[in-house]
C-alpha cells in the first residue's frame, strides 16, 4: 500500500453492505402505499447514495411536505420489514477493515444513510470499533457535494490526497473529485465500469479484497 495514504473513506450502502435490493424494493413499496407513481428500478437505482430531500426531489417531482412525510414514513417502515431482500456484508468486507487498521490506516464512512441508520447498521453489523469517525446524511449537504469528506478531513487533520475514498455510485467518485480527494470505484454496487471510470478514479475494483491490492 502506498505510505502516502493515511485514511480510507467507505460508502455503506452498495459499497459494504449489499444492500441495493433491498432498497429499490423498499422505495418502490413505499411509493405504491402513499398513492404515487412508482419508480421502476432502474431510476431508484440512480439515487441510491443521496440524501432523502434530493432523492423525493428527482423520484417524485412536485410532491407537498405531509406527501413527503409519508413517504418517509413507508420507506422507513418497509425497509425494516422482513419482507425485502436481505443485507448481508459484501464478501470480505469485515476481513479488508481488520487488514487496513492492522496497517495502522484509519477508516471512516461518508454514507447517505441518516444517523440513526447508520447506527443500525454497525448494531447489526459490529464493525463500528473499526471507524475512527464517520459521516451521514443528516449531518452534511447530500453528495455529491464534498461536505462529508471534508467534514471527516477536518476531524482527522489530514489534507485530502492522504485519504482515499472508496464507493459504487458516480455520488461518491463526483464528491471525491470535487476535493482532489483520490478515489476507487467498486462494480458490485449500483454503477458499472463505464459510469464510474469517467470520474478518473485511481482504480476500479470488483469486490473489496481487491481493494488491498489496488492500495
Amino acid at each position: 500500500m502506498s505510505s502516502d495514504i493515511a485514511l480510507v473513506v467507505f460508502d455503506w450502502d452498495g459499497t459494504v453492505m449489499d444492500s441495493v435490493g433491498r432498497i429499490v424494493s423498499s422505495m418502490r413499496s413505499a411509493a405504491e402505499l402513499s398513492g404515487l407513481v412508482v419508480p421502476t428500478e432502474h431510476q431508484v437505482k440512480q439515487i441510491i447514495g443521496l440524501s432523502l430531500d434530493p432523492v423525493f426531489d428527482i423520484l417524485f417531482p412536485g410532491i407537498n411536505g405531509t406527501q413527503r412525510q409519508t413517504v418517509f414514513e413507508h420507506y422507513r417502515d418497509q425497509y425494516l420489514s422482513h419482507e425485502h431482500p436481505p443485507t448481508p456484508l459484501f464478501e470480505g468486507a469485515e476481513q479488508v477493515m481488520l487488514e487496513l487498521k492492522q496497517q495502522g490506516v484509519l477508516l471512516a464512512v461518508a454514507t447517505g444513510k441518516a444517523r440513526k441508520g447508520l447506527k443500525r447498521m454497525f448494531e447489526e453489523t459490529g464493525l463500528e470499533p473499526y471507524f475512527s469517525t464517520s459521516r451521514c446524511a443528516d449531518e452534511a449537504e447530500s453528495k455529491p457535494s464534498p461536505d462529508m469528506l471534508k467534514q471527516i478531513l477536518a476531524e482527522l487533520k489530514l489534507p485530502a490526497h492522504r485519504a482515499i475514498m472508496v464507493g459504487d455510485t458516480i455520488h461518491d467518485m463526483a464528491m471525491a473529485q470535487a476535493i482532489e480527494m483520490p478515489r476507487i470505484g467498486v462494480t458490485h454496487g449500483v454503477h458499472g465500469r463505464e459510469e464510474l471510470s469517467r470520474y478518473q478514479p485511481k482504480a476500479i475494483i470488483d469486490s473489496l479484497p481487491e481493494l488491498l491490492t489496488a492500495l
